[in-house]
């Protein structure tokens, strides 16, 4: 799923965080943040320990398709009412609770499923998990925007990044914690749980006015409505963006398509690589979850601030380079063994990176978008830019098996090297469009 940005929520004053709205989307942002970890890198961290194979970990990356795609079946969301829950709950509420109930019941049965021994079952209940996050998001993404008037939406933003957040230390540290005292199976049973906070807020939020629906769009028979479906969700954005940008627009979506492929990329190994090392998952919990959950939010503050002291184009190249250099602490890493000082400062610099580079990268997908086509074309943007670098990752576990984990995290900085080319010239382009040449 895309986070927002928090920066445009600073200058608003702490008491617009008393809002209703506002509180409710925290806690919605804590349901959508809880389920990701679970079926990637604390789901990657269960299968090294139980000895599944680094190839077929690594496979795993691909469940993160399901956010990638969302945007294909986010029109069915918008237009399909639910039959009874619709009329009670509202339409937006009512697909909120079928997603956390079906999430729920996801995590307890992956709970109860042994991976070593029933593989194929154990995936595919991942897949349903990672499907049903991704419908959740859809559904919490329009709430944020439907439920609160303009001038709250950087706070709501804000709201929901915070509570987001929370969410993903609970399913990374909160995991880590309970399954080194207890069993993964306890740990997702834990999880599952907790998806009770989004089921209570659901109940206790109010329906947002949704003042054009999409519904309103999808008419005729059913050939006609998927026509119109797939129009709305691919081609309608997609054809205005290379009419606005013609020929750079290919540049600028090659850009997005690559700049988080190096992070993908050793991201899903990171887990595995801190087993086999020889951390144990407290360690890693306290460190690589917790301590960096924390860096990574001063890197986005710090992103924000210098966007807007430097300028978008300088920092899209400074994102590029930092992103791509921070892989080779790893390295460091794999040559040292594990020390924890070494640990910490390599997850002081990558967590770092990425929140800085997380905030450069929404800002510019940002300025591209056509406000006619805002939700849309985003989506579409937001998918491209996880979409190739998900992809590699699923043939990290291969890699790493072939090279060995000092010559894959050197491997995994040069998959990164493109977009240091690409940044240079998004950055040439945007400079010369401030100059008006």
């Amino acid at each position: 799923m895309t986070v927002p940005s928090i920066t445009d929520a600073a200058t608003k004053g702490w008491r617009y965080y008393l809002k209703r709205p506002v509180i409710v989307i925290f806690f919605l942002g804590f349901s959508g943040g809880l389920p990701f970890p679970l079926v990637y890198s604390t789901l990657t961290y269960w299968l090294a320990e139980v000895g599944i194979q680094r190839s077929t970990i690594s496979t795993f990356a691909w469940l993160g398709f399901a956010y990638s795609f969302k945007f294909l079946w986010s029109p069915l969301v918008d237009a399909v009412r639910l039959p009874l829950l619709s009329r009670w709950l509202g339409h937006r509420r009512a697909w909120l609770f079928v997603a956390q109930i079906a999430l729920m019941v996801s995590l307890l049965s992956l709970a109860v499923v042994d991976p070593a021994l029933e593989m194929v079952i154990f995936a595919t209940i991942a897949l349903a998990v990672a499907f049903m996050s991704a419908t959740q998001d859809i559904v919490i993404d329009a709430y944020r925007i439907e439920s609160a008037e303009v001038r709250l939406q950087g706070v709501m933003a804000a709201s929901y990044q915070y509570g987001y957040r929370v969410g993903v230390l609970m399913a990374t540290t909160g995991v880590l914690l309970i399954s080194d005292n207890s069993s993964w199976s306890m740990a997702y049973q834990a999880m599952a749980l907790c998806m009770a906070v989004g089921m209570i807020t659901t109940l206790m939020c109010r329906e947002p006015v949704v003042h054009e629906p999409l519904s309103a769009r999808l008419e005729g028979d059913v050939f006609e409505k998927l026509s119109s479906w797939i129009f709305i969700a691919l081609v309608e954005p997609f054809v205005d963006f290379v009419r606005r940008y013609k020929g750079w627009g290919f540049v600028f979506l090659a850009f997005i398509a690559s700049f988080y492929i190096s992070d993908r990329v050793l991201g899903i190994m990171a887990m595995p690589f801190y087993e086999d090392i020889g951390f144990t998952k407290t360690q890693v919990g306290t460190i690589a979850k917790f301590y960096g959950l924390w860096v990574s939010i001063i890197g986005a503050g710090v992103g924000a601030v210098t966007v807007v002291k430097f300028g978008l184009a300088r920092c899209v190249v400074a994102a590029s380079i930092i992103i791509v250099s921070t892989n080779l602490f790893f390295a460091l890493i794999a040559v040292s063994g594990p020390l924890l000082s070494l640990l910490t400062l390599t997850i002081s610099f990558d967590n770092f990176a990425i929140g800085f580079g997380s905030t450069v990268m929404i800002a510019y997908m940002s300025s591209l978008v056509n406000a006619e086509f805002t939700a849309t074309q985003y989506a579409l943007l937001s998918s491209i830019s996880t979409f190739f670098g998900k992809l590699l990752a699923g043939f990290s576990g291969d890699v790493q098996m072939m090279m060995g984990w000092l010559n894959f995290f050197f491997y995994a900085a040069a998959t990164g090297i493109p977009t240091i080319v690409l940044s240079v010239l998004v950055a040439r382009r945007m400079l010369l469009e401030e100059r008006g040449e």
